[in-house]
């Protein structure tokens, strides 16, 4: 259901209990995401209690938890425990492993388990074809590209999202994550070019309410910002 004028589902991603019970209140929030620098950043210490709880809180809406090991055997192992927390969860498996090994095998064999995956970490057109070839075959899954760490390196990620849209469309089961995103305006560009799904973190979900300010008001509200700082700081000349 679009919200904002938008086509693109917006996905809550963080690890806070706190953020999370207050977002599901938003109906604008069609799923949540989250990944082990979250939680750790969040203080998360029992992964299964907070799976639990942030289930919880969520409804029926779409989560996503990661693996957190790097072992083939043990991140399929992990992955059937997380799966067995809910219909609506979704194994986050990364691209690869941390030494660079494909995750395609393990893939293979969850696709073959029937067991929904969030392939995460993508940042090339050939990993998102090689994640797409392996998917197919199975159940839903989403195919993460993380369009803002691509923008860090100084690319657009535009031309990459939009041909990784096209890759994904004869496979109506495979949903493109916008991932990482930067800037509110990220929003709007995933929902440009057809993107399903984009995971936005409490700081940007916290603009939405600047879409569409005028501009003149908010030139004004600058100004007067900058004067008040200005005077109570005490500064002079």
């Amino acid at each position: 259901m679009p919200h904002f004028g938008f086509s693109v589902k917006i996905f809550a991603d963080g690890a806070d209990l706190k953020a999370i019970s207050a977002l599901a209140e938003k109906p604008y929030i069609e799923g949540f995401t989250t990944n082990p620098t979250l939680m750790s950043k969040a203080g998360v210490k029992d992964y299964t209690q907070f799976a639990h709880q942030a289930l919880d809180l969520i409804g029926r809406r779409p989560i996503s938890f990661e693996v957190v090991s790097d072992d083939a055997d043990e991140m399929f192992r992990q992955a059937r425990i997380i799966a067995s927390w809910g219909d609506n969860v979704y194994v986050k498996i990364p691209i690869t492993n941390s030494i660079g090994e494909s995750s395609m095998p393990l893939l293979r064999r969850l696709v073959e388990a029937g067991i929904k995956t969030n392939v995460t970490a993508i940042m090339t057109l050939d990993q998102v074809r090689e994640a797409a070839s392996v998917l197919a075959a199975g159940p839903s899954a989403y195919v993460s590209v993380f369009a803002g760490r691509i923008a860090d390196t100084g690319r657009d990620p535009m031309p990459i999202m939009s041909e990784a849209v096209t890759l994904l469309r004869p496979h109506p089961q495979l949903e493109l994550i916008w991932a990482s995103p930067r800037e509110l305006l990220n929003i709007v560009h995933a929902s440009e070019i057809g993107c399903h799904v984009i995971t936005v973190t409490n700081d940007i979900l916290a603009k939405l309410p600047m879409l569409g300010k005028d501009l003149d008001e908010y030139s004004l509200e600058t100004v007067q910002m900058f004067f008040r700082d200005a005077t109570q700081s005490g500064l002079d000349l």
